[in-house]
């Protein structure tokens, strides 16, 4: 057997350099923990067995800081560097200057990350592989050429970032009258993501399943699959519910698309592990979406139905070691299914949840599996990803496995942020998820006007033995002139006193506050000038997201009190409306 390495640098943070951390751990490998000056005390850095600080909380300023990372990787003494998923693990240049520095990069080779990075070479080489594709246009031109080509391709479509995905730099254009607007918001949202603001666009199908195929290559020039997951319960076209096997799948679409998903990969010499991800119509008939580069953060539920470990897989592949089966020796057992815990509140267009964790309590049950970073004491920030944890389940057959994940939502305790675990607990109870009803719809048709159950928000209050201090009265829980669109718009209102009371309030009519910490990314109108309601003001970055703060009303911009660059608070005044004049 190979000898593999003694040390190995994580260049991530939360729950998947802790899995990270884990893994290494069994192989009898010391893993190396990076972090940023708002992850000092971060469970992956106590877990670590060194840790290397990298920069400031920002993640441009460490996270996303390569050099920073590969000097922490030599001054240790690593032989590898693992990226997780996220950050700079699908960077081309990065996993370049990785090779460069003698280390080894685990994950594809550059050459690979370039080409499906880029996501309309990658859907001109899957063309030329024969992997079917969506219709769509490949960008670059004008604002004019996007219009006609939408026109030619029929509405709805999608707008797509050209550099990346996870849902950022992503719209959907049901009209002619919003593309316009959409195209540059998703340009500026992919330019901040990724550093790159290319778009293009695909037709978008209604109604479809979202199904990706697990991908492992060797440095032998061996590629398998392992099998699918579904993942079309998304929100701000992100997974929220991922399972295997699809409920779906047949057999003979199994074979058509693992077999679509091999050929994808070899098109690109790819070795190491990745994902193929594949959109089906209501005829069944399936089209090649994009390949991430990387482990993705479902990887737990293809685990539990091969019985494999796909982190020991990924660093035995990186370190010359060939798979050890054929496509022949893989198959499905039983069912799993993963929800991911978000700090967010589902009732308020998701918005991300801020604060420090004082009451965590998770199930634990045979069957049952959390990956998490998170401890008692430990702190959501806005400057990261609001995903708290990972709860995934195994049982015989998918009745089984949805009974499992029900009863460990049910167990689920989290006190300190808002949570989406109702929510969650909601969906897997519904109806047409028994099913397996599970289309790209699902949270629209089913889900629109879903409110957390009077218990959830009593329990915040009365939870025994718990000193919790009653959250403030919040515009997001009321139903007054907030509004999510296709951009995340948000629409903001004042709040009362603690005690309920509104004496000292201002008017949401005159002064636009903060929902929630954020980096002021576009200041979009200028002192005196008029405004009319709906009309974006400023733009905020907060938890990987764009927010966009309209006005309430008609009226005049009586003081600007933000500015691009500027970090600000809950609360905080941005704008100060009079009434026009």
């Amino acid at each position: 057997m190979t000898k593999l390495f003694a040390k190995i640098l994580i260049a991530n943070r939360g729950e998947i350099a802790v899995r990270i951390i884990r893994a290494c751990r069994e192989l009898d490998i010391a893993p190396v923990a990076v972090y940023s000056e708002a992850d000092a005390h971060a469970m992956h850095v106590r877990l670590a067995a060194e840790s290397v600080a990298i920069g400031a909380a920002a993640p441009r300023e460490s996270y996303l800081n390569g050099e920073r990372i590969i000097e922490a990787a030599q001054r240790t003494g690593c032989a590898a560097i693992h990226p997780g998923y996220g950050f700079l693990s699908e960077n081309a240049t990065f996993a370049e200057t990785v090779k460069a520095a003698g280390l080894i990069f685990i994950g594809p080779s550059p050459e690979a990350i370039r080409a499906m990075g880029v996501k309309t070479e990658a859907l001109r080489l899957m063309r030329a592989a024969g992997v079917p594709t969506v219709p769509g246009y490949a960008g670059g031109g004008a604002a004019a050429d996007y219009a006609v080509a939408a026109h030619q391709i029929g509405y709805p479509v999608l707008v797509k970032a050209a550099a990346g995905g996870g849902g950022k730099g992503m719209r959907i254009v049901r009209a002619a009258s919003e593309l316009s607007d959409s195209l540059a918001s998703a340009q500026r949202e992919a330019a901040n993501a990724f550093g790159d603001g290319s778009v293009f666009l695909e037709r978008y199908l209604e109604s479809a399943h979202h199904v990706e195929f697990q991908i492992f290559g060797d440095q032998h020039g061996n590629v398998v699959h392992l099998f699918e997951r579904e993942c079309s319960i998304q929100r701000r076209h992100q997974k929220i519910i991922e399972e295997s096997p699809s409920p779906l799948m047949d057999s003979e679409l199994r074979a058509q698309m693992g077999a679509a998903a091999v050929a994808a990969a070899r098109a690109v010499n790819y070795v190491n592990a990745g994902t193929v991800e594949f959109i089906v119509d209501a005829e069944r008939h399936f089209y090649f979406l994009e390949m991430n580069t990387r482990l993705q953060v479902e990887h737990p539920i293809t685990e539990w139905v091969t019985g494999l470990d796909l982190v020991k897989l990924q660093i035995r592949v990186a370190a010359g070691e060939r798979l050890p089966f054929t496509q022949a020796d893989l198959s499905q057992r039983g069912h799993a299914i993963e929800c991911r815990i978000y700090a967010e509140g589902p009732a308020a267009g998701f918005l991300p949840s801020t604060g420090t964790l004082t009451t965590l309590t998770e199930p634990r049950a045979p069957g049952v599996r959390i990956d998490g970073g998170v401890a008692v004491g430990d702190a959501v920030t806005v400057h990261y990803d609001p995903m708290i944890a990972k709860l995934s389940v195994y049982g015989a057959d998918r009745e089984d496995a949805r009974a499992r994940m029900h009863r460990a939502l049910a167990d689920y305790q989290i006190v300190g942020v808002t949570t989406n675990l109702a929510y969650l607990r909601d969906m897997i109870d519904h109806p047409a998820f028994a099913r397996g009803e599970t289309t790209t719809n699902f949270i629209t048709e089913y889900m629109a006007d879903w409110q957390p159950p009077i218990e959830v928000a009593e329990a915040l209050i009365t939870s025994p033995g718990v000193p919790i201090t009653p959250p403030d009265p919040d515009p997001w829980s009321h139903r007054d002139n907030f509004r999510v669109g296709g951009g995340v718009t948000y629409a903001l209102s004042a709040r009362g006193s603690k005690d309920g009371s509104r004496k000292n309030v201002r008017s949401a009519e005159h002064n636009l506050d903060a929902a929630m910490p954020g980096l002021v990314t576009g200041v979009l109108v200028t002192e005196g000038e008029t405004v009319a309601r709906g009309q974006a003001l400023v733009l905020l970055e907060a938890m990987k997201m764009e927010i966009r703060v309209t006005a309430p009303r008609d009226g005049r911009i009586a003081r600007l009190l933000c500015s691009v660059g500027q970090v600000v608070e809950r609360g905080q005044t941005l704008i100060e409306l009079a009434d026009e004049t």
